[in-house]
């Protein structure tokens, strides 16, 4: 049966993936994204692959959120839209924590206004920071040691209390090699 999926920041590699294979499989495919760092042209190849729907936005933005589940409904979120460099957010952290966090805050506050309950993010190993161990899986503690680690764990967070207070279902991907 298909079924409707917003995906945010789809123009990037992992969201573009995700959206051609949502395609493939004759989803409806809405993606946000605010092109900051993602591509028009992959999506464009895509469009020829089934329903998609490109809107330009900004996370960050309640407005942009506002007009995006106005007068939509969506099946599920695919949740890709982050700024991801480790470099970059240890010299400027305030880009990762208003683009990462708040960005993420507004998307889940739109979500749960307009009765969207289930949800996929993309996260990262860098919330594990420096492992003591040698074989590594999700049961470890997290102890991030970079602001973009600890953007992402922010985010978790505030996903895991969603789902205790407001009913939010949802799965947390943390990618040790997104390309393999």
């Amino acid at each position: 049966m298909a079924k409707t999926f917003l995906v945010t920041g789809g123009a990037g590699y992992i969201g573009s993936h995700a959206v051609k294979k949502l395609l493939e499989d004759g989803h409806t495919v809405i993606v946000f994204d605010n092109f900051s760092r993602g591509y028009h042209e992959p999506l464009e190849l895509l469009s020829k692959k089934g329903t998609l729907e490109i809107i330009e936005g900004d996370l960050r933005n309640p407005d942009d959120i506002a007009a995006l589940f106005k007068g939509r409904q969506f099946d599920g979120v695919f949740h890709f839209a982050a700024l991801c460099l480790v470099d970059e957010s240890m010299k400027q952290p305030e880009l990762y924590f208003q683009n990462n966090v708040v960005g993420s805050l507004n998307l889940l506050e739109g979500m749960r206004e307009a009765g969207t309950d289930t949800l996929v993010f993309s996260s990262t190993c860098a919330t594990y920071g420096e492992s003591q161990y040698l074989s590594m899986d999700d049961q470890i503690p997290t102890n991030p040691t970079n602001s973009y680690g600890l953007s992402k764990r922010m985010v978790e967070q505030m996903i895991e209390w969603y789902g205790r207070i407001h009913g939010l279902k949802y799965a947390v991907l943390r990618y040790f090699n997104v390309c393999g």
